[in-house]
């Protein structure tokens, strides 16, 4: 995921969706011999204005008592399955918003819809939606990216200690009590395991 700086308040940075890809190693384990790598692309545009690059991936599979190695979809399969991956790819993002959107990038649901799409034409394993780009944004509105982010400062996560108890820094779980006099040095160690 590409997140974009887009305000700075404080301490804070404000920022929105940018951009989405996999990374090398995981594209690179999809690719195997013996099935058919079919991609597809769309430009679609969010209900609030946002126009994306969308870039589909999807792989053939073998049907269930199948005993043939390979399981190659012929020319006429791959575009009817590539127009089904932009038809659906349309109907998931052209109805929602950005945050929604990338909502539906985590779990794959895209993918999973387009799996479920094409099942009459080829049965398809290992579908996702690999690279997402914004091409056009709306005017910049402050109100939307609070909105967003909701109260920013509202909420404190952490939460104060005090300085006669130290704990491990490797995180093993032993607490070390530090004595005032002596300065770092430890007294005893608490709670051993």
């Amino acid at each position: 995921m590409y997140l974009e700086c887009e305000e700075v308040q404080g301490m804070y940075c404000l920022t929105n969706f940018y951009g989405m890809s996999f990374t090398t190693d995981k594209l690179r384990s999809l690719v195997r011999k013996w099935q058919s790598l079919i991609e597809a692309h769309m430009d679609v545009k969010t209900t609030d204005g946002y126009v994306l690059r969308l870039f589909c991936i999807g792989f053939t599979r073998k049907r269930p008592n199948q005993l043939k190695k390979t399981c190659y979809a012929t020319a006429a399969q791959i575009k009817a399955i590539r127009g089904k991956m932009r038809e659906v790819m349309v109907r998931e993002s052209s109805t929602v918003e950005l945050k929604e959107l990338v909502n539906k990038f985590i779990p794959e649901v895209i993918g999973k819809e387009v799996e479920k799409a094409c099942q009459g034409i080829f049965p398809l394993q290992n579908v996702f939606v690999r690279k997402a780009k914004i091409l056009r944004k709306p005017k910049f509105d402050m109100v939307k990216l609070l909105e967003i982010h909701g109260d920013v400062g509202a909420e404190d996560t952490g939460k104060m200690i005090d300085g006669s108890e130290k704990v491990d820094p490797l995180g093993v779980g032993k607490k070390v009590e530090v004595d005032d006099d002596e300065g770092p040095a430890k007294k005893a160690v608490v709670g051993d395991n």
